[in-house]
């Protein structure tokens, strides 16, 4: 992969981040009721529930800053890689057999992004190597 071309799929990821984060942060409180509402009746309890679903919008907020700017992109990449596994394994529990296929799609880029993280030379981790 070269140089333009993972820019180009780290920023469609981080932007995607970006948005799912920069949406839910103003309405912190009414999406965790949605979300813990949606998990009512699955098998997860509700003190494993609330904390992700006030964590989930900052994580992603974070993720997708640092994936953007390029910083720190091995470990943000494995960051948004078990947000993804997290959010998949929730998506199972609750049969939301919809949302599955784009966060297998999140992740499949994510995994690419980690594959050839050599080609990750437009970004802030370079400028801060010399």
């Amino acid at each position: 992969m070269n140089d333009i071309a993972y820019l180009m799929l780290r920023l469609v990821a981080g932007i995607s981040f970006f948005g799912h984060g920069l949406v839910r942060l103003p309405k912190l409180n009414a999406f965790s009721q949605w979300m813990t509402g949606n998990f009512s009746k699955s098998m997860l309890p509700q003190n494993l529930v609330t904390p992700f679903s006030y964590a989930l919008p900052v994580a992603e907020f974070t993720i997708d800053i640092l994936l953007i700017l390029g910083v720190f992109s091995p470990k943000v990449i494995i960051a948004g890689w078990v947000v993804m596994l997290l959010l998949m394994f929730g998506t199972c529990l609750i049969e939301n057999w919809e949302a599955l296929p784009s966060q297998m799609i999140h992740a499949i880029i994510l995994i690419a992004l980690y594959q050839f993280i050599a080609a990750n030379s437009i970004s802030l981790d370079q400028l801060f190597k010399k």
